[in-house]
């Protein structure tokens, strides 16, 4: 087989996976008790390291954009690689902390309030919809399915962003409640 004839690397199984996985393993935190055999441990510092990863897929991803539309394929690849890289670091940090620990209930009163809590559903809302849109992206991007990543990158880009960036925010409302 030539490379011209080279046939693209089905990614569904992988995406449908992946999805459910995160998905599934974040909303299972909701309903695990905390465990407390770990109450001893100060793990304060994970939603500071939550904030700073979203902070650098935030850069990561801008800076992706820009190479991009530099037409610099090569370093576009390596920025969306960092980003997804600070994504799963988040991921893990976030699990973590939620698994052993309570949550932390928002103290903002009046008109910060319902900001916070609109800021904090988009984000919830959106981080569960980025998560197959970013896979699905990576992939036709790998595949050089070029037309069809272009397609579906204009909506993932603006709404990882959004994730990224209102992660940040929700974190800095919420810092003097820990």
């Amino acid at each position: 087989m030539n490379h011209s004839e080279h046939k693209p690397k089905s990614y569904t199984g992988i995406v449908v996976t992946l999805t459910i996985a995160i998905n599934g393993l974040v909303t299972l935190l909701f309903f695990l008790p905390e465990a407390e055999r770990f109450r001893h441990l100060d793990l304060t510092f994970l939603p500071l390291l939550n904030a700073i990863c979203n902070s650098f897929t935030f850069i990561f991803l801008l800076a992706a954009l820009f190479m991009i539309r530099q037409k610099n394929i090569k370093a576009h690849k390596r920025f969306i690689f960092a980003a997804f890289t600070t994504t799963a670091i988040f991921l893990i940090s976030y699990v973590t902390y939620h698994a052993l620990t309570e949550s932390t209930p928002y103290g903002g009163e009046g008109i910060i309030r319902p900001i916070y809590y609109f800021i904090l559903l988009s984000h919830i809302l959106l981080s569960i919809v980025i998560v197959p849109m970013a896979l699905i992206t990576l992939f036709r991007g790998l595949n050089m399915k070029v037309e069809r990543h272009k397609k579906i990158a204009r909506w993932t880009m603006p709404l990882w962003l959004y994730v990224s960036i209102t992660g940040v925010i929700v974190y800095i409302m919420i810092s003097p409640y820990y």
